[in-house]
């Protein structure tokens, strides 16, 4: 087993790394920029290394100083979390180089899985069925129009690096095109490093469903099943749920036996996920695999029992998987809402500045992933995301009450949070009988805009209990009593000695 570790991340992540480290009893290094230097996931380890400034190419993606602080430190291996250099060939083939472990697949795996568009080549060949699109990534606008012809609008723009719908965008028509690869390729360079794009056709109406993979280096192989992922905004997850309400279990079948194919033809190891699309008809389609653990596997974690961090520590350490499939079990159903700092009744614009007050939730079945704390400045220079709230109960209708009264006891003011809007959400009629699709959000913009019926007598009423409380102090001042009156006489008597 591994004596250190260096965590290449920042945020709830690494904290959540740190504590799998923790119990394994193995040493942890946490990297920092310029601006996190009072980061919270710095308190949770044995040693910190400065890294760079603020902006993410200076840091948390600069392959040079992250290898760097791993020597200084004496690390073994390095945890990437998500996002950032997670699923970059070029990151891990560094690590291999160096000597030092990668926790998660190999250079070579990463370059077929990593990459959206060699994995979707080599999961043609399996048979398994995929979106039409194109077959390598491409700078030329012509091949770009061509494809989209060819397929037929509308066409998603991705980035063929990373995930997080970083980089994503939905294309209508020929006009858009263009303007769309510009925009996507500037956003895959600034989140990944690299501006590799690709174009595939967009399904309309379609469920976006994960299987968590787990694969050793033995070649011993289950699925945890699936992750419900089509509460999106702008391609980004913000609600997840397990089971899927839309899955039945012979199709929950076909889709994880698919999702084993996938990882074992690539000769993956670790944790990862493959994702597909299941459309209206229950056709499922081979979409992405995430070679990485997922912002959204503590839901996993929650109905399956099975520690995925932990797992894939153990498996870069070069231990057998213990799991079997026909151990692995779905117990009761687990939401994750993702707490963002931006502002929803403003377009979502990011939302930094100082937290002033913070009361998460807590009590049964309820886990929160946090990130932050009371007092710390949220900087601008990286996803908005501050924590996770993760609730199970024992069925899908016991959880959505849950959720909702958890996300109400959350409380973090100084600064605009998604956390109103999350709620809105989950309290929606067709979320509650599990009937939507990654288009809820889209089409219920105004069923999720915050109520203005009596905000004007709310206001008010507002204003009229604060003079209230200034009357009251005025008045609890001017009757004050005077102890010193009230105790009877007194005096200071001089003690003998």
């Amino acid at each position: 087993m591994f004596k250190k570790i260096l965590i290449a991340n920042r945020g709830e992540i690494t904290i959540r790394v740190a504590r799998a480290c923790q119990e394994l009893g193995i040493a942890t290094v946490g990297v920092y920029s310029t601006v996190d230097k009072t980061s919270l996931h710095l308190r949770y380890m044995d040693e910190a290394v400065w890294i760079g400034d603020s902006a993410p190419l200076a840091s948390y993606l600069n392959i040079d100083a992250i290898i760097d602080a791993a020597k200084k430190t004496k690390s073994e291996a390095i945890h990437p979390g998500y996002g950032f250099l997670a699923e970059n060939e070029l990151f891990a083939s560094a690590c291999e180089n160096a000597g030092i472990i990668f926790i998660g697949p190999s250079s070579k795996s990463l370059a077929l899985v990593g990459d959206k568009i060699a994995s979707r080549n080599t999961v043609k060949k399996l048979g398994v069925p995929i979106i039409p699109g194109m077959e390598m990534a491409n700078t030329d606008i012509s091949k770009f129009k061509i494809t989209a012809k060819r397929v037929g609008y509308p066409v998603m723009v991705k980035a063929s690096m990373g995930g997080g719908g970083k980089g994503m965008r939905i294309v209508r028509n020929e006009k858009e095109l263009e303007s769309s690869i510009a925009a996507g390729q500037r956003e895959a360079k600034s989140s990944f490093g690299d501006d590799s794009i690709y174009l595939e056709k967009y399904i309309e109406q379609p469920h976006h469903i994960e299987f968590q993979v787990l694969r050793d280096k033995f070649g011993n192989c289950v699925h945890l099943y699936e992750r419900e992922c089509s509460i999106q905004r702008r391609h980004q997850k913000i609600i997840e749920e397990t089971p899927s309400p839309v899955l039945n279990d012979d199709l929950r079948m076909k889709m994880g036996e698919a999702a084993k194919r996938v990882i074992e033809t690539a000769d993956y190891t670790s944790a990862g996920t493959v994702e597909f699309l299941l459309d209206k008809d229950k056709n499922f389609y081979f979409l992405e695999v995430n070679a990485r653990i997922q912002v959204e596997h503590p839901i996993t974690e929650m109905v399956t029992g099975v520690d995925l961090v932990r797992q894939q520590i153990l498996i870069a350490a070069g231990e057998k998987l213990k799991l079997r499939q026909e151990q692995i079990s779905q117990n009761g159903h687990a939401i994750e809402a993702r707490i963002y700092a931006e502002d929803a009744d403003n377009d979502f614009l990011p939302s930094p500045g100082k937290i002033l007050f913070l009361n998460e939730p807590s009590g049964p079945g309820i886990r929160v992933d946090t990130g932050i704390y009371q007092g710390w400045n949220i900087p601008p220079h990286y996803d908005p995301i501050l924590s996770k709230l993760i609730v199970w109960a024992e069925d899908r209708k016991s959880c959505l009450p849950r959720i909702s009264n958890a996300l109400k006891n959350y409380i973090l003011l100084g600064l605009k949070t998604n956390i109103s809007y999350l709620r809105r959400i989950i309290n929606t009629k067709k979320f509650m009988i599990g009937k939507y699709n990654t288009h809820f959000i889209g089409e219920n913009e105004k069923n999720l805009k915050p109520s203005t019926e009596n905000l004007d007598i709310a206001l008010i009423a507002a204003a009229l209990d604060k003079e209230k409380e200034k009357l009251s102090l005025t008045t609890e001042t001017s009757i004050k009593s005077n102890p010193w009156k009230e105790i009877g006489e007194w005096e200071i008597c001089k003690k003998n000695t």
